[in-house]
């Protein structure tokens, strides 16, 4: 599957775009970042973690970094939500590589994954989402 190039069929992407993205999510934006010209309003990661996500060898994304450079200024406000109690690594360490990378707001939380059936943290509502939107 090619998650970049489906973000771009049937949708708009501009100034007032706000993306929102936890865990594996959150991995999704800095790709379609890296692919924008004009800055959007607003980026949220939840649970996410600095490296690239691994796709198959035909994938354009086939990458283990992203280019920081090239996202830093693509969105007018960056704010990561980690955990420092996360049980799959997506925690408060990778938070901290992504703001050293891109500046921001981190945001450090004592709520394991934020969202995980699996440890039980099934979140029907997230408020703080709703607070830190633009």
């Amino acid at each position: 599957m090619k998650w970049v190039p489906s973000i771009f069929q049937n949708r708009k992407i501009d100034s007032e775009t706000i993306l929102i993205g936890h865990s594996a999510g959150a991995q999704l934006i800095p790709s379609i970042l890296e692919k924008i010209d004009t800055p959007i309003k607003q980026v949220i990661l939840v649970s996410g973690y600095a490296k690239a996500l691994r796709k198959d060898l035909e994938s354009e994304k086939n990458i283990d970094d992203f280019n920081w450079e090239k996202i830093r200024g693509k969105a007018k406000e960056f704010i990561f939500i980690n955990s420092d109690n996360d049980p799959w690594e997506c925690n408060d360490q990778e938070g901290r590589k992504m703001f050293n990378e891109l500046g921001g707001e981190l945001i450090i939380r004592h709520e394991g994954h934020m969202g995980s059936t699996t440890h039980n943290q099934p979140y029907k509502d997230f408020p703080l989402i709703l607070k830190l939107i633009d």
